[in-house]
């Protein structure tokens, strides 16, 4: 894997060096959680940080490593902003976001109290950010950075730190997170299957994965914003398809008893995306063994 740009020693510098507010989250199986799934599942629990979600891992890592005063830009449905703005304001960045209409207004919120410049794009932010970085040349569009995935890929490192895994599903949106802890998992446990999670109202990062190249899908609909992604960068699809053994896709409905099935097991309320890895052992049957999958972020808004 010599031609993928996730450096293994950046991810030990990030596991670390990463704010330890973003560390070392609790992962643990549980009993209920089991006997409801009818398998043994390791969850890992991202929602127990200042910003609630895994997000601010990749964030901190990647403006630790820019110089002084940069400036950065994105897309965000929320989560990759809220983090953004936190680790600029802790590394006195400028951060400017562009989200949809549809922003919870709770993120919304949180992004501009850290000090970012956050601005309504319509029904693609993605385009607005990319236009953003061309008219500002010092200003760097961070949507698939390496330093993202890599700071993500602490998760990987911890997870294979429990002990023996055999899958891991992770929700995918912009492909940081599936990407950094495949990196790590496969270099460390070779065996362990990777496999990423879509909506199937958003199926484009799944799409792309089998094509071997970014296919633009505009989402149909689904609850779980965070991953509905209308077309991947050409990094983040080699990085996917060096890393990642298989995507599936999952309704609304299965992301949905997925929530249910963490609050009425584990007692914790997670927004849609965070579910993606519970709603694909409820719809899919998945290789044997133990299955780790990671609850990337908490829900805010009612």
């Amino acid at each position: 894997m010599s031609d993928i740009d996730l450096d293994l020693g950046r991810i030990e510098d990030a596991a670390r060096t990463v704010d330890p507010a973003f560390l070392h989250s609790p992962q643990f199986i549980s009993a209920r959680l089991c006997d409801r799934l009818r398998r043994q599942v390791l969850v890992k629990v991202e929602t127990l940080n200042p910003l609630g979600s895994f997000k601010g891992r990749g964030a901190d890592f990647l403006m630790s490593s820019l110089a002084p005063r940069s400036s950065v830009v994105c897309a965000s449905s929320g989560n990759l902003g809220m983090a953004l703005a936190y680790a600029g304001r802790r590394h006195d960045m400028d951060v400017h976001v562009y989200v949809s209409m549809s922003i919870d207004p709770a993120k919304l919120a949180a992004m501009e109290k850290c000090g970012a410049s956050v601005k309504l794009a319509g029904a693609d932010p993605a385009a607005a950010a990319r236009a953003h970085a061309a008219a500002h040349p010092g200003h760097l569009l961070v949507d698939s950075h390496p330093a993202l995935a890599e700071g993500a890929a602490t998760i990987g490192v911890e997870l294979l730190g429990a002990g023996p895994v055999d899958v891991v599903l992770l929700p995918v949106g912009g492909g940081s997170l599936v990407t950094g802890v495949a990196r790590w998992v496969k270099e460390n446990s070779p065996q362990t299957q990777v496999i990423g999670v879509c909506p199937a109202g958003a199926p484009s990062m799944a799409e792309s994965w089998r094509a071997d190249h970014p296919v633009r899908i505009d989402p149909t609909g689904t609850i779980a914003d965070g991953l509905a992604m209308v077309e991947p960068t050409p990094e983040v699809v080699i990085r996917m398809r060096a890393l990642v053994d298989d995507m599936v896709l999952v309704p609304d409905a299965a992301l949905t008893a997925g929530m249910r099935l963490a609050a009425e097991t584990l007692g914790l309320l997670i927004e849609p995306s965070a579910a993606a890895g519970l709603a694909a052992v409820i719809e899919h049957d998945m290789p044997a063994g133990m299955v780790a999958t990671v609850l990337t972020g908490a829900r805010l808004s009612a």
